[in-house]
């Protein structure tokens, strides 16, 4: 299928007028210009519209498209150059050359690790270590794609790339925010509310990076419903925008959709506070994985109906089971009575042969059903034993969309990997759950998380345990008050208790202070969801 093999080769091409705008952006001052994953050739045509006398070498992977540019060029009395074939493997061969281009345009594919050609993938890094980068297998085709072409741009050169926003937030590019820090002296990023890319449900930036050997790197930022608002921008609009320190380090750059001062401000905090991280307090991992769920999850009436009520243990499956911060009896009740899927096959850990009878059925079916051929099932040496189970203390969401919240477990249940488990590791486990909910530690989940497409904020174990969590002072709350509270929706409510009492009298910090971490914190939460919108 065409969709199918668009997406193996990360063919998603770019609109026009995001091209026209980065075209005219990078040739203001670039004369000999590289398209190293040319596509249709979008940016080819919009270089040829802007006239402009200039060389251009493109690059393309599939030689269906290649011919195409080939025709772009030909049909328009162009000079260009055009290469089929593996951008890696090409720019091995300029960089040997000491080829390099005044500015290099494109829309880097999308793809992951496991689909990345290895022959191509291995050139990549090892260009990539060459610069003191090493990508792992959590790697997308992206990354190598932007830092690679960076390298091949003069000392002050321009680039402009469509580029994920995984950028600014996921781990795996952290040595890269490093590198563009080194590398540029400044930085604009521009993103949309709307989706570029609809049929990917991937959010995209674009990035504009000028190199001319500054030693001091600042970033600027600049949000547009979509592209058609791009139009309007001017480089001198885009020169007039809030410019702020690049820091030469692997932190997320969330921090850089905030204001100069806001950005100052939150630093001032952390720096007067002093406080612990959550990790003190708390240690996450993440929920069980059964590898087959249609299998190893069951609703109430199915373990009736197969008499597996002695072989089963409960489970939470998804966050709208959980309602408030204490899962109380009533709450799994009311789970039960709705017959949600609560339950996770769990026998004993025994050679088939000594199973009951009603355990073995339902082994029986899950075979005829093809449940063991699942790639975990089937590395398993008893497929139907689902390892790494443990009751925890608490539950935290992986995936949220208003703010995260921590979970007292109080049914002895285990969770799904919707939801990671967590282990208190503080004797009052409730007043430390009921902490959680303060505005400093949400502004910082939104900072440290990572947000797509949809609006959904997620987030990794370990960085769940990088949250500042202040303590001070939760001996005052009540956590079954703070429940209802969040029962009802009722979240900065929570917020005025909690803050009081851990933020202002606890940690000293003025009511003013407080206030504005509040207000950065609802921009921050107010931004992502509307984007999903």
């Amino acid at each position: 299928m065409k969709v199918n093999y668009d997406k193996l080769r990360g063919g998603y091409y770019t609109p026009e007028l995001v091209s026209q705008f980065l075209s005219k952006w990078v040739l203001e001052v670039s004369n000999d210009v590289l398209e190293p994953s040319a596509g249709d050739g979008s940016f080819v045509k919009s270089i040829v519209e802007l006239g402009k006398n200039v060389n251009v070498t493109s690059i393309e992977l599939d030689p269906k498209e290649g011919n195409k540019i080939k025709k772009i060029y030909k049909q328009n009395n162009f000079t260009g150059t055009h290469i089929d074939g593996d951008f890696f493997t090409q720019a091995k061969k300029f960089i040997e050359n000491g080829i390099m281009f005044d500015g290099v345009l494109g829309n880097p594919p999308f793809i992951r690790y496991q689909n990345f050609v290895e022959e191509y993938r291995e050139t990549a890094f090892k260009l990539m270590n060459s610069f003191g980068l090493y990508p792992n297998r959590l790697t997308n085709i992206w990354v190598p794609f932007l830092v690679i072409c960076s390298k091949l741009l003069k000392k002050d050169g321009r680039l402009g790339m469509v580029i994920p926003a995984e950028l600014f937030q996921v781990n795996y590019a952290a040595d890269t925010r490093k590198f563009l820090s080194d590398e540029f002296c400044e930085i604009t990023i521009i993103t949309f509310q709307k989706l570029l890319f609809s049929k990917v449900q991937q959010e995209v930036v674009l990035i504009l990076a000028e190199k001319d050997g500054k030693k001091t790197s600042q970033i600027r930022t600049l949000e547009l419903t979509d592209e058609t608002e791009l139009e309007s921008v001017t480089s001198k609009k885009l020169a007039n925008l809030e410019a702020k320190d690049l820091l030469h380090s692997k932190d997320k750059w969330t921090y850089y959709f905030l204001e100069k001062n806001e950005i100052n401000f939150l630093h001032g905090i952390r720096e007067k506070t002093k406080c612990d991280l959550a990790s003190k307090y708390i240690d996450v991992d993440v929920g069980v994985v059964t590898g087959r769920n249609n299998f190893f999850i069951l609703k109430p009436n199915e373990i009736f109906d197969r008499k597996l009520s002695k072989s089963t243990l409960n489970i939470v499956t998804r966050s709208n089971h959980l309602k408030g911060i204490l899962f109380s009896k009533n709450d799994w009740e009311i789970n039960i009575n709705d017959n949600l899927p609560s339950y996770m096959f769990y026998p004993e850990d025994k050679e088939y042969e000594k199973l009951n009878v009603n355990e073995r059925s339902y082994i029986d079916y899950g075979e005829k059903n093809l449940a063991h051929k699942g790639y975990k099932c089937r590395i398993r040496k008893k497929w139907f034993i689902v390892p790494s189970v443990h009751v925890p203390d608490a539950f935290m969401l992986r995936q949220v969309h208003e703010y995260p919240k921590l979970i007292q477990n109080l049914n002895g249940a285990t969770s799904t990997d919707t939801i990671h488990r967590v282990k208190i590791l503080h004797p009052n486990k409730d007043k430390v759950i009921a902490a959680f909910l303060n505005s400093l530690t949400l502004v910082y989940a939104e900072l440290m998380g990572r947000s797509y497409g949809g609006g959904v904020l997620t987030f990794e174990p370990s960085e769940c345990e990088m949250l500042p969590l202040p303590t001070k002072g939760m001996d005052l709350l009540d956590p079954k008050r703070i429940d209802k509270h969040i029962r009802s929706k009722e979240i900065e409510m929570v917020l005025d208790i909690n803050d009081k009492i851990l933020l202002e009298d606890n940690l000293e910090l003025s009511n003013k202070e407080v206030k504005e971490i509040r207000k950065i914190w609802n921009k921050l939460k107010n931004r992502r969801i509307n984007r999903r919108k």
